[in-house]
């Protein structure tokens, strides 16, 4: 998957409500980190079972630290959920950005 080959992103209208609502992400700071470096892109095989799904760990403009869980849809972005980094996610993208 290269992110380069995607032309936007699609929202579904409950999502956009829930990480607001679940985890104070705003749907800017979603998009942010696709954008911004570093960034670290993994398939979630764990949560793939009916449908490719990958994880984002990045930063929005604001230098936030988010995981966003996402899938691709007809060449575009559905963001599935997103939140703060874990303590270890935040390690692993500083040792990204330290190489």
């Amino acid at each position: 998957m290269i992110l380069a080959d995607l032309e936007g992103f699609d929202w579904d209208g409950w999502n956009k409500i829930k990480n607001l609502v679940k985890h104070q992400v705003e749907n800017k700071e979603c998009e942010d980190v696709f954008f911004n470096q570093p960034k670290l892109v993994e398939f979630d095989k764990k949560h793939s079972t009916i449908e490719k799904r990958y994880k984002i760990l990045g930063v929005t403009d604001r230098k936030r630290q988010l995981l966003v869980v996402f899938t691709i849809r007809n060449k575009k972005i559905r963001i599935i959920s997103a939140r703060d980094q874990s303590k270890k996610e935040r390690l692993q993208l500083d040792q990204l950005s330290n190489d």
